[in-house]
């Protein structure tokens, strides 16, 4: 039956007595609930069908079939890693160099188990009203500004995601063209990462974001996470082969460093300075997977809370480990001179990082259509959402698009300050607060009331990520006026 908002007729919905069955804590537990069939959802967004009698309609809208997921739990665990990981993962040993090596791993986890529990709220508000999509949940719980926020959020964060992978194509295209030409990148105006960068979007970037249709995450979930698992391969092994590389010779740390920083080969377990604040918006962008996880969620086989959010737990899991070890093994191997791109501190002329250099750029370089066309579909809803599908309007926004990014990327002057600026804006938006309201608006009243403990629970889950934005970004605000912003930066 149809599960409507309690607002609309101040009855307690249809639903209630299944929502009592679909809640589940977000560390699932291993038996599933007896003569429960897993809840299933509906192309049309308001609907969601429960054990019983066929889903009514709402008026004015057209009965939709059952949309049945096909994919493995293992194939959803591979899809929302990769999700996860993303450019990232080269800032964290530059985080963990300002904050020490324990206090980042006990920062990094708290992230990941906030991480989950945000997944744990968004599931819980897609049981109540079987909403696949991170938008529509805006929607019904705010209303139309609500669906303009949230696809302003996503807008926001995918063109950060766009302009990381821009900056790394921009710092280490020229690197890789000047080895394999034997030119020096700084020397050679056809080396310059600005020129580059403008080239690779017109001839490879800007086709293939041309395409009308993209298959969900496309074609390169495997390739990033094999290029991914390929660089943090190689960072262990080049901590054991270099020792320390302060002041070796076959790095450019010496050039690089700045001398107010200390190039001991000591590792700090608990430090803090005036760039600390960029760490945690740092880690908190490379955790940012949501508007991903109801799509993946409704293509799971045999889905429900539980399993879905198994998928989550696992792939967070996972992709912890994944970050530990890279910024773990690379701080060991330049300490504090680590700067915000970590791939930035190797040798230009070392073969095996000029493998690792080519199979990055290849990843980020393709990712990067895949990140615009949710950015076009969202402003396509907002701006023409009654307009059939038009050619030059499809063109016009992915070149206004690229431009946009492209000319953000040759302004902004280290990969830190885009990872800071959306690590502390959209990300703990999609992490922390959206989820926690539409927790508090979506489930009805009368299943959970407004002084229940997980409602509480969700309350100052959303506090706490206006405080986390809040200062985040009065403290880079503050660097920036300081001057302070450029102490660390290449």
């Amino acid at each position: 039956m149809e599960l409507q908002d309690p607002k609309m007729n101040g009855a307690l919905p249809g639903g209630a007595v299944d929502y009592r069955q679909e809640h589940e804590g977000f560390l699932p537990s291993h038996s599933p609930s007896p003569g429960r069939k897993p809840a299933q959802f509906m192309d049309a967004p308001a609907l969601v069908s429960f054990p019983g009698p066929p889903p009514h309609v709402c008026p004015g809208l057209a009965p939709y079939p059952q949309f049945e997921g096909k994919t493995s739990f293992g194939m959803s665990v591979f899809n929302l890693s990769n999700a996860i990981m993303g450019s990232g993962i080269l800032g964290l040993a530059y985080a963990m160099a300002h904050t020490g090596v324990l206090f980042f791993l006990a920062l990094l986890l708290c992230i990941a188990l906030l991480s989950s529990y945000s997944i744990h709220l968004l599931l819980t508000c897609a049981g109540v009203v079987g909403i696949r999509a991170y938008e529509q949940l805006g929607q019904r719980a705010l209303g139309p500004a609500g669906k303009v926020v949230v696809a302003a959020v996503i807008c926001l964060h995918n063109v950060g995601a766009m302009s990381s992978y821009l900056f790394i194509i921009k710092s280490e295209l020229p690197l890789v063209i000047g080895t394999f030409l034997d030119m020096d990148p700084e020397g050679d105006w056809f080396l310059k990462g600005n020129l580059l960068i403008i080239i690779v979007s017109v001839l490879i970037i800007l086709p293939l974001a041309l395409m009308r249709h993209l298959g969900y995450l496309g074609y390169t979930s495997g390739l990033s996470l094999t290029c991914m698992l390929f660089f943090l391969i190689s960072v262990i092994y080049k901590k054991f082969q270099l020792g320390c590389a302060i002041g070796h010779n076959e790095t450019e740390v010496e050039r690089k460093s700045p001398p107010s920083l200390n190039t001991s080969c000591e590792a700090q377990m608990f430090t803090a300075d005036s760039q600390m604040f960029y760490t945690v918006p740092i880690m908190a962008f490379a955790f940012v997977c949501h508007p991903e996880v109801l799509p993946i969620y409704t293509e799971l086989c045999r889905p429900s809370k539980r399993r879905m959010q198994a998928v989550a737990n696992v792939s967070i899991g996972a992709m912890f480990c994944m970050y530990a070890l890279t910024a773990t093994f690379g701080y060991l191997t330049f300490y504090s001179s680590v700067e915000a791109e970590m791939l930035h501190m190797y040798s230009q002329q070392d073969l095996l990082i000029l493998c690792v250099r080519l199979a990055v750029l290849l990843a980020v370089t393709l990712t990067v259509p895949v990140v615009l066309f949710p950015i076009r579909r969202a402003l396509q809803q907002l701006l023409f959402p009654s307009k059939a599908f038009s050619w030059p309007r499809h063109v016009a926004i992915a070149l206004i698009l690229l431009v946009l990014v492209n000319v953000l990327v040759i302004c902004v002057p280290t990969i830190r300050d885009i990872f800071g600026v959306i690590g502390s804006t959209s990300a703990p938006s999609l992490i922390f607060i959206l989820p926690s309201v539409f927790y508090l608006r979506i489930v009805p009243s009368e299943v959970e009331p407004l002084y229940s403990w997980p409602k509480i629970q969700a309350l100052c889950f959303g506090i706490l990520g206006v405080l986390f934005m809040a200062i985040s970004l009065g403290f880079m605000f503050a660097n920036w006026a300081t001057g302070q912003s450029h102490v660390s930066g290449h």
